[in-house]
């Protein structure tokens, strides 16, 4: 039995794997997936193959992978010889710089509360170019709030 794999026009890959036609022309430019094939109109056309690897990267993005660890993942994902633990030394790279990010998230979140608490007791209703927010925010040190956010 012929077993028939989908070809894709570009729209319906981007339409099938939920990125857009500039970024999978992005993707292929910068080597993350395999140059379409042409027909002779020249246009690209696809397959199943590429639409697996193309969620796959897209997964990766989403998790926030950057480019560069999406292109190591890429090759970790295919290759026999390489160990996983190279795969969780990433993740857990990638984790790390989460859990960072949450806290300077946490505190940005904290200084933002205390200038709304400020203004609600001190200033609302009142002239904008009075409003404390501005007051403390031109007070504060360079840096001070959320790590440098």
């Amino acid at each position: 039995m012929n077993v028939h794999n989908p070809v894709f026009t570009i729209g319906a890959l981007s339409k099938a794997s939920g990125v857009t036609a500039p970024t999978i022309r992005f993707y292929e430019e910068i080597g993350l997936i395999p140059k379409a094939r042409r027909s002779a109109a020249g246009q690209r056309y696809y397959d199943e193959p590429d639409l697996s690897r193309l969620t796959f990267i897209k997964q990766c993005r989403d998790f926030g992978f950057s480019i560069e660890q999406v292109r190591v993942l890429l090759d970790l994902s295919i290759s026999r010889d390489r160990d996983c633990i190279e795969t969780r030394d990433i993740a857990q790279a990638h984790l790390d710089e989460v859990r960072n990010k949450l806290v300077e998230l946490r505190s940005l979140e904290t200084q933002l509360t205390m200038f709304v608490r400020q203004c609600t007791d001190a200033c609302a209703g009142g002239p904008g170019s009075e409003c404390v927010i501005f007051k403390d925010m031109a007070n504060s040190q360079p840096g001070s709030c959320c790590g440098g956010l």
